[in-house]
């Protein structure tokens, strides 16, 4: 039986044909059976660089580019294109196997042949090269093969080899990127050297090659298993692992780890393949959870995808952390009664009034979470030594004394009428877990860290026995889209060696992610641990177009300008269900929802349960977490909607929460544009936004 693979580059590209192009790519490929492999299905390449290269007949106008072994059945398609396109792309072409990895790899020989005389002519002249304090053993030992050394060793300016990377091979590119950023031949060797094949590399058996290569080829038994990969193919490519990744989700390790890195580099896939793995390992119970609430059901989707035999699945508990924490509360003392924010707000109100206090419900509730949950302060001589680090207001000793005397009424308050926060249930449920021997979970893996609250991080670390593999964190700082800051060693969770970051974005543009960036640059972010996190190194190899910028006089017409974008995107073949729309407030998406629909553009709302095959997603940019779109707008991007007024604490009452909520504000549209794929539009009516005019 034939093993059929997909270029896991083809299984994005998939989804922009014409659908009628791809009936016929499925039609053509249903038929590609053991039979006639090597028969009428399979043509040759007139004037091939590689022999290895075949074409199928997709249509009379469209070919498929089939990478064929001398022998064996590993069959792997790499293109679909118009017929001279297809037979063009595969004369320029040959694959080799790489020495270091045994993977397969493509490469643009003309392109090589056609670019070296002239780089060796300006080498020549040139008082240094790119890789003169490298030798070429070293080289080879990356996996640097005849070809690619002599183009290296051409090379003088980094940029010579960033426009090289869309002919060279991709492995090999990889590790003279990183030669070139500074890193060290053993340092590139770190990534590298961990993925290399036990043994000599046959560099002939392409078969082989392609078996191992699980980073860039999907390998699938027949037809029907390729039919199904081919109806869901941007999910399948969001589940390969990169080397790297795949190091981080397979590796033990003695303790808590942690995974950062910027958006689209690949945690939450890496946090799915480690649970996957624990369970497959049978150790025990796992749980993956997370703080966004929407999130559960894209990470239970993500795992059903990944799991390849019956009952791993059983051994994962997927759930939002807060119902981790009234599970436990439920089992011990019932259904609590939750104290709502209108409540919540009239309660802070009251109690200052009886204790003569003068502060802000917003203040008064912050230092409760921020310092008096967040510490575990129980009485006023806690209270008065407690670290305010981090909360702007100074207090004097009468000030502590009153703050204290309030938040002692609004807990007695709660008491009285036996009410409950999430912040007390789940202070309530670490309690009952820290009196149990037998913990629930053997393994917890938590993603988008940066959002959990010390009371979560409590939770959790008393959910899981100390032990190696015990916890598994994936996160950014810089993606915090919520009033939650903590440190790891204060709440019992030492993951000291045990951090690694991922540097390549896989989800976005160069140009978006670069202008995204943008945003953010200059923020002092902490790191969860005790110092600064950076994404400086984060970037993308993909390229495409510049993010749209609009400003407007008012919202109608913004609204009609979104309505032509929306139309135009569609009418490129762009589905509407690979469309989002997002905006800061409910006001503005329900407006927004509303026009599209009037203009007869299919809606679904992101905050219910519409689960529309091919309409555009509209939602707030909270909802737009954990999502990814291939073509996105962000509207309302004013000075009025971002940042958003009321989530913003006055500079006057507290300075440092006003930076921090700033901070937040403008991480959240950050968040919001890094979900476009491909092509990013924002907008905005009247004066825009103080983040976007620091682009400017």
């Amino acid at each position: 039986m034939a093993k059929l693979g997909i270029d896991k580059e083809f299984l994005r590209e998939f989804s922009k044909l014409e659908k009628t192009v791809q009936q016929r790519v499925l039609e053509s490929f249903g038929k590609f059976d053991a039979a006639t492999h090597a028969g009428a299905h399979l043509e040759k390449i007139t004037n091939a660089r590689d022999d290895h290269f075949r074409t199928i007949r997709i249509d009379q106008f469209w070919r498929g580019v089939v990478l064929a072994p001398e022998s064996g059945d590993s069959y792997t398609l790499l293109k679909v294109l118009p017929h001279d396109d297809a037979y063009a792309w595969a004369q320029r072409r040959t694959a080799s196997v790489n020495t270091a990895t045994g993977r397969i790899e493509i490469r643009d020989t003309e392109a090589i042949d056609a670019t070296l005389p002239a780089l060796s002519q300006m080498a020549a002249s040139a008082p240094a090269r790119l890789f003169d304090g490298v030798k070429d053993a070293e080289l080879r030992k990356l996996g640097i093969d005849e070809q690619t050394l002599q183009f290296a060793r051409a090379l003088t300016d980094p940029v010579q080899l960033d426009a090289s990377k869309s002919f060279l091979p991709q492995n090999q590119w990889d590790a003279l990127y990183g030669l070139a950023a500074g890193l060290s031949p053993e340092e590139v060797w770190a990534e590298v050297g961990a993925f290399t094949t036990a043994g000599e590399v046959d560099t002939s058996d392409i078969g082989a090659a392609v078996e191992r290569s699980t980073d860039r080829v999907v390998l699938v038994d027949g037809p029907e298993e390729l039919m199904v990969m081919f109806e869901r193919p941007f999910d399948l490519w969001r589940v390969y692992l990169h080397p790297q990744q795949r190091r981080l989700a397979e590796s033990s390790f003695s303790g808590p780890a942690q995974v950062k890195g910027g958006p689209g580099t690949g945690k939450t896939v890496v946090a799915l393949h480690r649970a996957h793995n624990l369970a497959q390992a049978g150790a025990g119970r796992i749980l993956v959870t997370t703080y966004i609430s929407t999130l559960p059901a894209t990470l239970s989707a993500g795992l059903k995808l990944l799991a390849d035999s019956p009952g791993v699945l059983d051994h994962i508990d997927i759930r939002h952390v807060d119902q981790l924490s009234h599970q436990i509360y439920r089992e011990q003392h019932g259904a609590p009664l939750l104290l709502r924010s209108d409540q919540e707000k009239e309660l802070w109100r009251s109690a200052a009034r009886k204790a003569g206090a003068h502060f802000s419900e917003a203040f008064l509730a912050e230092e409760w979470r921020q310092v008096v949950l967040a510490q575990e302060v129980t009485d006023a001589d806690d209270y008065r030594a407690a670290d305010r680090t981090g909360r702007g207001r100074r207090l004097g000793a009468r000030q502590k004394a009153q703050v204290w005397q309030v938040i002692w009424e609004f807990r007695q308050e709660l008491r009285r009428r036996n009410l409950s926060t999430h912040e007390t249930i789940c202070i309530e449920a670490t309690r009952l877990l820290n009196d149990r021997l037998e913990k629930p979970y053997r393994h917890i893996v938590v993603d988008e860290a940066q959002d959990l609250s010390p009371v979560h991080w409590r939770l959790l670390r008393a959910a899981v026995p100390q032990a190696p593999d015990d916890l598994f964190l994936a996160g950014d700082t810089h993606q915090r889209i919520y009033n939650s800051r903590v440190s790891f060693r204060d709440v019992g969770i030492a993951i000291a060696g045990r951090s690694s970051k991922l540097n390549i974005n896989y989800r976005t543009t160069a140009e978006i992610l670069a202008w995204s960036l943008g945003l953010i640059r200059g923020e002092r972010i902490d790191d969860m641990d005790g110092g600064l996190d950076s994404i400086a190194g984060c970037r993308s190899d993909v390229h495409g177009m510049t993010p749209e910028l609009k400003g407007f006089g008012n919202w109608d017409t913004e609204l009609a300008n979104l309505t032509k974008t929306v139309t135009d995107w569609i009418a490129a073949g762009v589905h509407p269900a690979e469309i989002g729309i997002a905006a800061r407030s409910n006001y503005l998406v329900t407006a927004t929802e509303a026009s599209l629909g009037k203009d007869g553009i299919p809606v679904r709302a992101l905050a219910s349960a519409s689960t529309g095959e091919d309409a555009v997603s509209v939602g707030t940019m909270h909802r737009m977490k954990g999502l990814e779109f291939r073509c996105l707008a962000v509207v309302g991007a004013g000075a009025r909607q971002v940042p958003l007024p009321n989530a913003v604490t006055a500079a006057e009452e507290d300075q440092i929460t006003h930076e921090h909520d700033m901070q937040r504000e403008r991480c959240l549209l950050f968040v919001a544009c890094t979900r476009a794929r491909e092509q990013l539009s924002v907008s905005w009516h009247g004066a825009s936004s103080p983040f976007l005019t620091a682009l400017a």
